[in-house]
């Protein structure tokens, strides 16, 4: 008697994750679009940068590139499932700067400017690369695809050492 094999069935939970994974991550690269390009009402990469250089980063212009585009890229990635890991961690370097250079003086919550949005960004890319993407990603057919301990520390640690070099400049 033969085996039959089961092609494995879709979940709720990968369609959940395709939800969570295509809202934050659409949002979070249009986020990044207002920012180089000014698109959905954007302020645009000029107006931009001078928030950066104000912020320190000097120049301004270059680094509103390099978080408009890690929003824009990260987003995107997650969005599609594709190099998840990455993808998280170019969202958590982000929120990382965020919170050490403009939110974290003003406490938790983000009615008084504080850390509340960042640290929910950065969460839920954490939790997308420790989880996985889930099946109806481009990642599926890659080991990393799977999510786990290695890609969620890969995603952090990457994400921090990212952080940490951009504010040391």
């Amino acid at each position: 008697m033969a085996h039959r094999t089961t092609a494995p069935t879709t979940t709720a939970a990968d369609f959940g994750l395709l939800l969570i994974r295509l809202t934050f991550g659409l949002l979070m690269a249009a986020h990044g679009a207002q920012k180089v390009f000014g698109l959905f009402e954007g302020q645009g990469l000029t107006v931009t940068g001078k928030g950066f250089a104000a912020l320190g980063y000097r120049p301004g212009e270059l680094f509103a590139v390099i978080g408009g585009m890690s929003e824009l890229l990260g987003g995107l990635g997650l969005a599609l499932g594709l190099l998840t890991p990455l993808a998280a961690a170019a969202l958590i370097g982000v929120m990382i700067n965020a919170m050490v250079t403009v939110t974290g003086a003003h406490g938790l919550w983000e009615t008084d400017g504080g850390v509340e949005y960042n640290v929910c960004i950065a969460v839920v890319a954490l939790a997308v690369a420790a989880i996985g993407p889930g099946r109806l990603a481009a990642d599926r057919l890659f080991r990393w695809g799977k999510g786990g301990w290695k890609e969620a520390a890969f995603a952090l640690g990457l994400g921090g050492i990212a952080a940490a070099i951009t504010l040391t400049l």
